[in-house]
């Protein structure tokens, strides 16, 4: 449970990494889904889920958070 009182008092530059981790591993769930849309059996049942524009937004979005908090973090 000491992980978890870390994260309850985690600063501010800590959550802003955190969630940027967040977006990131929201952009890996993209990736995979759209290398799976692309290797289906059936050509012509294309989806509508936008995963490539999903994948870009959450990497810009989470690099730019990660960008930003990480340096914040690693001074204490």
């Amino acid at each position: 449970m000491d992980w978890l009182h870390n994260l309850i008092f985690l600063s501010d530059a800590g959550r802003v990494a955190l969630l940027g981790a967040g977006f990131i591993l929201l952009a890996l769930v993209a990736l995979v889904a759209e290398r799976a849309r692309g290797k289906r059996a059936r050509i012509d049942r294309v989806g509508c889920m936008p995963w490539f524009t999903i994948f870009l937004a959450a990497a810009v979005i989470g690099g730019g958070l990660i960008a930003t908090g990480l340096p914040a973090m690693l001074q204490g």
